[in-house]
């Protein structure tokens, strides 16, 4: 079951990613490339919603939203790529907040959170160490990967941008992670490094 779903999740990344990449490009139907890129906050807002457990106010801020979604359909559908470009961008920024905030003074960085989490507490100098710098340059990433998205939007023809924003995003993150595992496998001795499935454990708990 659990491949099936692995297989199936990977199957919806690819094909979210070509319909974004055409959608982006210009060279699918606007009317069904600006619904599959409204399709995530369309469908978050309404979840969150109900989440909140008022269901008089939930059908209503779903009303609402349906009912701006088509009031403002005409100039959605003519702006498909602007659409991709803000979704692009503002994951971006939210994620390079969520690392850079937890640099703040008197806050953990989220990577030491996330380590001491999987080591259930412990904490050496070495890991905090570098996983401060880790926190740090996921912060960066993220920044640079923002300006770089807004810079190609701007100045580059939307298929580039496309590319970049939709096809590359995903192998860049894997790369920059897989660059940090093996300079962690450099850095740390075997006690101190923190294995994958460990660390997204870690974070769900976290979050909870």
């Amino acid at each position: 079951m659990t491949l099936l779903r692995t297989i199936a999740l990977a199957a919806l990344a690819v094909a979210w990613i070509v319909a974004a990449h055409l959608g982006s490009a210009g060279l699918a139907d606007p009317d069904l490339s600006a619904a599959i890129a409204l399709a995530p906050a369309a469908a978050a807002v309404p979840l969150l919603l109900w989440r909140a457990g008022r269901r008089a106010v939930a059908a209503a801020g779903t009303l609402c939203l349906i009912g701006l979604i088509a009031a403002v359909w005409p100039v959605l559908r003519g702006n498909v790529a602007l659409l991709y470009f803000l979704q692009h961008l503002g994951i971006n920024l939210a994620l390079a907040a969520l690392f850079g905030r937890s640099l703040l003074a008197g806050r953990e960085p989220l990577i030491s959170r996330i380590s001491r989490m999987a080591h259930r507490g412990a904490m050496t100098e070495a890991r905090a160490r570098y996983t401060r710098g880790v926190t740090v340059a996921w912060t960066a990433f993220f920044l640079a990967s923002a300006v770089l998205s807004a810079a190609l939007f701007l100045f580059a023809p939307p298929a580039v941008w496309s590319v970049f924003a939709n096809v590359l995003t995903g192998p860049l993150i894997a790369i920059a992670y897989l660059a940090e595992y093996a300079v962690r496998c450099r850095m740390l001795p075997p006690e101190d490094r923190t294995p994958f499935a460990d660390a997204v454990r870690a974070y769900r708990a976290s979050l909870q």
